[in-house]
């Protein structure tokens, strides 16, 4: 099969097109046929040398795919070759065939263009393990969501609505906030013009941020009494320093996950909680899949500097 791997850490110049072994279904897999991967910041990480994949995954990048069915080990139930499917991935998405536990699949919604279907795995899964089961956002709550015309952000700003929250946003241009406002966003903040910290100081009971350290002190300064800062992303650097009492004044929290990394069976709980919750509200049209652009597979290195550019918002995906 035809897989996009790395040469050697680097730019979008080191991805290039490799021949691989098609892989096979092994005990409680499903081998799918992809038809669409999404791209993800932590395949730019992984470029870079920055992410390596975790012990036993594949070393071809991408956390999520869309595709067909081809084949269910013996001991699978619930899918059948042929059925159209997405999955969250630990590697492996940049290819024409990948294997992924039958736990990590979900099927494609109903009314969702299977294409589109790619960029739902790990967003979706991502902001419903954060918001609702790390962070507990509650309906009349509000929640500030950085990156608000990204991937996750698009996905994040139509799953809080649905669950009845105030939204707020920042992003860097105001064709992304009109984005933003058209996905619901209540509040919009352009980071560029203004200081998001003093915008909302006192007032935001979840953040939802992707920066890390650049933005720390300013998160607990918007930060409500209880508020809950999770960080999942470190686009902003890694190291800072606060002052606690800042933090322990407002009875603060803060989080720091990643999905990627997690066991199999907290996988296959958020998963299921994905199918549970978030899968209605798209087959319902309160969430949408939102597509930037797609590249095929062999423009991978043109879709990661898109990815990188300014000028993406939603979803980048890849085509086979």
């Amino acid at each position: 099969m035809r897989a996009i791997t790395v040469a050697q850490p680097g730019g979008p110049e080191n991805l290039r097109v490799e021949e691989r072994p098609t892989p096979s279904a092994g005990p409680g897999e499903v081998l799918i046929k992809v038809v669409a991967a999404g791209l993800n910041r932590a395949d730019v990480m992984q470029r870079m040398g920055f992410y390596p994949p975790p012990p036993g995954a594949s070393d071809i990048l991408g956390l999520e795919v869309s595709g067909i069915v081809q084949h269910v080990a013996d001991d699978v139930t619930g899918f059948a070759a042929g059925d159209l499917v997405c999955a969250l991935l630990t590697g492996g998405g940049y290819a024409e065939y990948v294997n992924v536990p039958a736990v990590q699949v979900l099927p494609v919604p109903a009314g969702v263009a299977i294409t589109e279907a790619a960029g739902l795995p790990e967003v979706s899964a991502t902001v419903l393990s954060n918001l609702m089961m790390t962070a507990h956002l509650s309906p009349g709550e509000t929640v500030l969501i950085h990156g608000g015309s990204s991937g996750i952000g698009t996905h994040a700003i139509q799953f809080a609505k649905a669950l009845g929250a105030t939204v707020a946003v920042t992003a860097g241009s105001d064709a992304k906030l009109d984005l933003c406002g058209e996905l619901g966003a209540d509040i919009l903040i352009n980071y560029r013009t203004q200081e998001f910290g003093e915008v909302l100081k006192d007032r935001v009971d979840v953040i939802l941020d992707i920066i890390g350290a650049k933005y720390l002190s300013h998160n607990i300064s918007a930060l409500a009494v209880d508020g809950r800062l999770v960080t999942i992303g470190l686009q902003g650097g890694v190291v800072a320093e606060i002052n606690i009492n800042d933090l322990l004044r407002k009875r603060g929290t803060f989080a720091a996950t990643n999905l990627r990394g997690r066991p199999l069976d907290q996988k296959a709980s958020i998963i299921s909680r994905v199918r549970e919750v978030t899968w209605p509200l798209i087959e319902s049209g309160a969430i949408k899949p939102i597509v930037g652009q797609a590249f095929p597979l062999e423009d991978a290195a043109e879709a990661h500097r898109f990815l990188e550019s300014a000028d993406s918002s939603g979803k980048v995906l890849l085509t086979i």
